[in-house]
């Protein structure tokens, strides 16, 4: 067998004997609450079944198995459990949302990120208030007009006969408005993504894989490119998306550009640097 699949576990709780394994045995159901021992138990994967053991538990939704190999694997008990019935592969385990089309299970495709903080609206905000520039100027050309009307008329007054030349003179010139300095609008490393379905474009950069230890089979997904929300437009780099049935239909290709309307959130994709997901994509066509 292949042992690609398998989900490396990081930190878990080895059991510290016999007892503790056949104890959170029992309580997965993977033994009878009569048990007194533990049991060979097997992996079935494509038509193959592995002997392997229960070696630890991660949580109380993630056991540690180990093979003969000594390789270890992530899995849900219930999914071990259904495995050993003689039956197991002849049907198909439910690993997807059905009111969701295409859309494999959250929980093994991808790691939670915090949804990006809220963009900086500083720049917004600077719209409505005067520029430095345009004070200055405005305080400048105040100050000039009221000088201008504090001068007394020469002509009105007789004893102003020797300040005359000077009331001759020409105005001294208003200074010239200082220019405007553009407003630097600041951005966020991290944007803000519409909660909203919005309009987008993309390349197809790969077709690919995860591992999904909820389900026999691994998950297919694409990985794109030159993501774009078409508007508000926003540059996003690469994303990722489940290869639903719907995309399927579409026959895509590596390099192929593809509009469609969809929900962006901000979850990577396991094992791939890729921060963005792309949920169920609607009204999809090749540009």
């Amino acid at each position: 067998m292949d042992y690609k699949f398998t989900i490396e576990p990081g930190a878990f709780s080895a059991f510290a004997d016999e007892e503790a394994l056949i104890a959170q045995c029992k309580t997965w159901g993977l033994l009878s609450d009569k048990a007194v021992k533990s049991k060979p138990f097997v992996y079935k994967r494509g038509g193959a079944s592995v002997p392997c053991a229960i070696v630890g538990v991660v949580d109380f939704m993630t056991a540690v198995i180990e093979f003969e190999n000594k390789r270890q694997h992530l899995i849900h008990p219930s999914l071990l459990k259904e495995m050993q019935a003689a039956s197991y592969g002849q049907r198909t385990v439910a690993a997807v949302d059905p009111s969701v089309d295409g859309e494999p299970a959250e929980a093994a495709q991808a790691e939670t990120e915090t949804v990006p903080a809220a963009a900086e609206r500083d720049a917004a905000a600077s719209d409505g208030a005067e520029a430095p520039g345009d004070a200055a100027a405005s305080a400048a050309v105040t100050g000039s007009e009221t000088n201008a009307e504090d001068v007394p008329d020469a002509t009105n007054t007789a004893a102003s006969a020797a300040a005359a030349p000077a009331a001759d003179k020409p105005a001294a010139s208003a200074p010239e408005p200082a220019k405007e300095k553009p407003v630097k609008k600041r951005t966020s490393s991290k944007p803000q993504l519409p909660e909203e379905k919005v309009k987008m474009t993309a390349v197809v950069k790969e077709f690919t894989t995860v591992p999904n230890h909820f389900a026999e089979e691994d998950d297919e997904v694409i990985v794109y490119e030159q993501v774009s929300i078409v508007e508000p437009e926003l540059e996003l780099g690469d994303a990722w998306s489940s290869h639903s049935n719907t995309l399927k239909k579409l026959a895509l290709e590596v390099g192929d550009t593809i509009t469609f309307e969809a929900k962006v959130v901000a979850k990577k994709l396991t094992k791939h640097p890729v921060p963005y997901k792309i949920n169920n994509p609607s009204k999809l066509a090749k540009a």
